[in-house]
């Protein structure tokens, strides 16, 4: 396989991606008109996949794949000479969140075998075809129902998941991943930008994502109807219906149970030291020195995907407002693929 026609050709992809989010409805043409038929048919099949979160991911994706940024990528690492057969069992929680695997195996000169999520089936093969199309033939990729004949395997999955697909491919090269979530870390000094931004990474996706905050710490003087009103902005989550019903069952169960919640009418904040939280809710906890929170993330690093806080705070975090736009060098589980492809 060529990698330049490979990356001249995903450079096309994000330009017809581009091109396509520009149009208005009327303006659409055949090509266009199977996109949309597409996103909409992904919504009805699986309604967390609403037609603004799965644009929304097609738009971060065009955005990524500039020339720069897909040389600079692939320019730490050694390409194989030898095409093996890496299979793929991808994640289906947000649009596309298997895309930079199928991607990865493709550009380290190896074949993908691809065992789609039934919650994303329809616009990473569509992606696909467009890419092999625009790289004049030079992307291989195979979809199957069971995985068989293959060389090593990427495969995500939950916690209880994961423990089967390790025993499943024990005898395989394999990276196996695991449920993550992140967290924010706020030093009480933020502006209202900041903290709208922080909604961002709260709320982007409905919270499905492993990138999503879900746990927020928060100095002991942090006054917290300063989060509700930086959440104002997403106030018309509450019109889903999945994420409603989520909401009600949550609330229900906290009254229930006594258990003491802030509640603004459509997410609700519980003062807890869990790490995952369901979703509708964010945990936070008060700090009283910065050092316990530095230990709590050290301690749970295998869980955590990202850090959110300012970069003085250090954690090697990100800013407010980029947990959803990762690098191509930013990996699930912070598991390097390409480095992992290179010993297929």
């Amino acid at each position: 396989m060529n990698t330049e026609n490979q990356v001249l050709g995903l450079i096309k992809l994000s330009d017809y991606i581009k091109a396509f989010l520009a149009k208005k409805s009327e303006d659409h043409n055949e090509d266009d008109v199977d996109i949309e038929l597409l996103l909409k048919r992904s919504e009805i099949e699986n309604p967390w996949f609403t037609i603004d979160n799965q644009k929304f991911a097609l738009q971060q994706w065009s955005d990524l794949l500039t020339e720069e940024n897909i040389k600079n990528w692939l320019n730490n690492y050694s390409i194989s000479k030898i095409s093996k057969r890496v299979g793929l069992i991808l994640a289906g929680n947000i649009p596309l969140v298997g895309f930079h695997d199928v991607m990865s195996v493709v550009l380290g000169n190896h074949i993908p075998v691809i065992k789609l999520s039934s919650k994303d089936k329809y616009m990473i093969p569509f992606l696909l075809k467009k890419w092999k199309e625009f790289s004049n033939e030079n992307v291989a990729f195979e979809f199957v129902e069971k995985l068989e004949n293959f060389d090593a395997v990427i495969a995500t999955g939950s916690n209880n998941t994961a423990r089967y697909l390790e025993y499943y491919f024990k005898n395989h090269l394999s990276i196996i991943r695991k449920n993550r979530t992140s967290v924010a870390v706020l030093k009480g000094d933020e502006t209202q930008e900041e903290l709208e931004l922080l909604a961002n990474d709260i709320f982007q996706y409905f919270g499905l994502g492993c990138r999503n905050v879900t746990r927020i710490f928060i100095p002991q003087d942090f006054v917290i109807d300063r989060l509700f009103e930086s959440f104002l902005g997403f106030q018309d989550i509450i019109n889903h219906n999945k994420y409603a019903n989520n909401y009600d069952y949550n609330r229900a169960v906290y009254l229930l149970n006594q258990d003491k919640f802030w509640d603004n009418n459509f997410v609700m904040l519980k003062e807890d030291d869990k790490l995952f939280s369901p979703l509708s809710v964010i945990n936070f906890s008060r700090y009283e020195s910065l050092d316990e929170v530095k230990s709590f993330i050290a301690e749970n690093e295998e869980n955590i995907q990202c850090v959110v806080a300012k970069e003085e705070i250090g954690l090697n975090a990100i800013s407010f407002g980029e947990a959803q736009n990762p690098g191509l060098d930013t990996y699930a589980d912070n598991v390097d693929t390409m480095k992992f492809l290179e010993l297929v």
